[in-house]
């Protein structure tokens, strides 16, 4: 028996009615919602701003240990390049793939669990899926030239900036010593 779920989720909540499994392994259905992020998905420099809309298609399985559930979330990430600080704004997929087991089920103590047989929560596994997958150092471009050291002039707009050649400040006095007349 395939179902095939579709709404419009604007409350954000991300439990998945589970009930049409009825605990038969073979039984699927297939959930596809847009549904508002919710609150710090993601990790300083980069993330899925609060409220921005959320595509998930999952495939929800009934197997003797639980609920295997398995599809993407699709959405924009935003955040700054970690070498320029200029904005970024990209739309990405993220692979979703966890067993729920029942409650009756023996499983580790990390384990997701459906939750009175009825529902599955995904905002934790969402949550890992998505701030597992983003770049340590987000950038803009792979070959993102950073800002000048000295100034903080975008090296990506001006790539011939140059600033003369520093003297170190100990050694100031000894540049003037061969230009002194005798």
């Amino acid at each position: 028996m395939n179902t095939h779920h579709r709404r419009s989720d604007a409350s954000g909540d991300l439990l998945i009615e589970t009930h049409d499994l009825k605990r038969r392994a073979g039984q699927m259905i297939q959930v596809a919602r847009d549904l508002p992020a919710p609150e710090k998905l993601g990790v300083d420099m980069i993330g899925v701003p609060e409220g921005s809309p959320i595509g998930l298609d999952l495939r929800l399985e009934s197997v003797i240990e639980g609920i295997l559930v398995t599809g993407t979330a699709t959405t924009t990430l935003a955040g700054e390049c970690s070498r320029c600080l200029n904005p970024i704004e990209e739309t990405t997929s993220f692979d979703l793939q966890e067993l729920y087991f029942y409650p009756d089920r023996e499983a580790g103590e990390d384990a997701y669990r459906v939750s009175g047989e009825e529902t599955v929560d995904l905002e934790p596994v969402l949550r890992e899926a998505v701030v597992l997958s983003l770049p340590f150092r987000p950038l803009c471009m792979p070959d993102c030239a950073g800002l000048c050291p000295e100034c903080g002039v975008n090296l990506n707009d001006h790539p011939d900036h140059d600033h003369e050649e520093r003297i170190d400040p100990r050694w100031a006095a000894l540049r003037d010593l061969g230009t002194e007349e005798s």
